[in-house]
């Protein structure tokens, strides 16, 4: 329900899964106008990543590590950033809204090259 961003488990206890993403340079974005701040427009002239973490097992297994490994190649998005489902509904929301054509899915990871979707993991 828009308006209500109760999270769904314990910050605490999801607080080191956030940590394996932002300590290797990405951005939280924890609110629906953080998202609306990086994806709104379509008008910016950059590659974006958008990691949708998660408490599940596909994201600690996967999805964290794959973004961390996609890190070190020397080819990287101009901005890295991440909303986390199960804690950040409003934000996540708001990024889905940005991937049309795409069902939610969490982990989820969409690339965008200068404000359009360009491609869905």
């Amino acid at each position: 329900m828009p308006g209500i961003n109760v999270p769904l488990y314990d910050p605490g206890l999801v607080q080191p899964m956030r940590d394996e993403l932002t300590r290797i340079g990405f951005q939280e974005l924890r609110t629906a106008a953080d998202v609306d701040a990086v994806l709104g427009g379509g008008a910016t002239k950059d590659v974006t990543l958008v990691v949708v973490n998660s408490v599940c097992g596909c994201a600690a297994r996967n999805a964290r590590p794959a973004a961390t490994l996609a890190f070190q190649h020397p080819r990287r998005p101009d901005r890295l950033v991440t909303v986390f489902a199960g804690q950040d509904a409003d934000a996540t929301a708001r990024a889905r809204s940005y991937f049309t054509g795409y069902a939610p899915s969490s982990p989820q990871m969409a690339l965008f090259k200068d404000g359009k979707l360009v491609f869905m993991l």
